[in-house]
């Protein structure tokens, strides 16, 4: 069969893709990856539950593909599996009666057969499953269930795998990859398991995304410090810096423990690169305490940010305290934040004019090379754009460039002999 599937929502749903993919192929199907092929045999649709316009995507690409469904009289079987089937499966069967198969998130996938979906050249490397945090407004422990790490033998070896098959970046992922350890070691493992990546992977760069700033490993910081392929950039959901509302959303830390912690991040690695998300619009949320997480956005200054207003999910604690901020409240306190973070990042691009970095090669459009330093992940960070006539340059090698002038989100730059 001509089989393709369409990965929705965040990276470690391409990770299960990927595997699913590679079970597939395993049995003598060709696989594509592509949301507008119309003429496979098999849909699938790996769908998100997480936030309410993720779960609207994931609709209407299924209303999507039932059409086209129709459009071929029926011919091609049309499968949706994922977050929003494990949390709304009856309701979506009433809805939607020409899918012909519901499935949720619970499939047994083997990471031996992986095919990734990604450019050759980078990788995510999910190291757990699930999450045993309680945070209020978070549905993700009501639909993957608990944390589930895998053992550090199985994740080095996967990761040699994909090192031996083209993959140069390895971006670690899961849940609360914090946490990992916590089930099958009884300890917090993630600085050990950093280790092993380093000494033992191969792989060039290995990023960290995902982390929990409460019980923060040390050893993990330590590792980060001691190892050059391990890049200076750590992904630290923050959420909120108000102590009442951390408080409420049961995140474990207060204000002061995340300010220590951020002091502990730029004392141990001062070149690190910290990217952060934030929500606003949480219930309760005055307009004090939004310009309290407002001042601090200005004060931090982190190097990347993203931010999402509030949205209620059934079956957390969250959904109990009504959803008590308007919605174009909520839409000017997200552009607030993010008009600060863009005129940090404009300054702090500035600072870059006229350093040498090491860059890796994403992509090629026209005449430029499109690529990126270790303080920046593949889709959702800046990029680097710099003029190459190939010159032998192929996407995934590395470069040294000049970084020429600076935007709010990019690094123009040439290359460096």
């Amino acid at each position: 069969m001509k089989i393709n599937i369409i990965t929705l929502g965040c990276s470690k749903n391409t990770v299960d893709s990927e595997n699913l993919a590679g079970q597939y192929k395993a049995q003598g199907h060709t696989v594509y990856f592509d949301r507008a092929k119309n003429d496979c045999d098999l849909v699938v649709v790996n769908t998100c539950g997480f936030i309410g316009d993720a779960k609207e995507e994931s609709v209407n690409v299924i209303l999507e593909q039932i059409a086209a469904k129709k459009r071929r009289r029926n011919k091609t079987r049309l499968v949706v599996c994922g977050c929003l089937v494990q949390r709304y499966r009856d309701e979506l069967r009433a809805e939607m009666p020409e899918v012909d198969e519901w499935r949720g998130t619970d499939f047994d996938l083997n990471t031996d057969l992986r095919t990734i979906s990604t450019p050759r050249h980078y990788a995510y490397l999910k190291i757990a499953e699930g999450c045993n945090r309680s945070c209020s407004y978070c549905a993700i422990p009501l639909i993957r269930g608990a944390h589930r790490s895998r053992p550090i033998d199985d994740i080095v070896a996967e990761a040699r795998q994909l090192v031996a098959d083209g993959v140069k970046e390895l971006i670690v992922i899961s849940q609360d990859t914090t946490y990992y350890g916590l089930d099958l070691y009884h300890r917090r493992a993630l600085g050990e398991l950093l280790e092993r990546l380093a000494t033992e992977s191969g792989a060039a760069w290995i990023r960290l995304h995902y982390t929990y700033p409460t019980s923060f490993p040390e050893d993990a910081i330590d590792a980060i410090a001691r190892h050059p392929n391990i890049c200076n950039y750590i992904d630290i959901p923050l959420q909120h810096i108000n102590t009442r509302i951390l408080g409420s959303m049961q995140r474990g830390i207060d204000r002061e423990g995340t300010l220590a912690l951020l002091r502990t991040f730029r004392d141990r690695l001062p070149d690190a690169a910290i990217r952060t998300t934030l929500i606003v619009g949480y219930p309760g949320e005055t307009e004090q305490e939004f310009a309290e997480l407002k001042a601090f956005v200005g004060e931090a200054r982190f190097d990347r940010m993203g931010c999402f207003a509030y949205s209620p999910e059934e079956g957390t604690p969250a959904e109990g305290l009504g959803d008590t901020v308007p919605d174009d409240v909520k839409q000017q306190r997200v552009s607030e934040l993010m008009a600060v973070q863009e005129q940090i990042s404009l300054e702090k691009n500035q600072a870059r004019i006229g350093r040498e970095f090491k860059v890796i090669v994403d992509r090629f459009e026209g005449d430029n090379a499109i690529g990126r330093t270790e303080y920046d992940s593949p889709e959702v960070d800046d990029e680097v754009i710099f003029p190459c006539t190939r010159r032998g340059v192929r996407i995934g090698d590395f470069v040294r460039v000049r970084v020429t002038d600076a935007l709010e989100n990019d690094l123009l730059a040439e290359m460096v002999d």
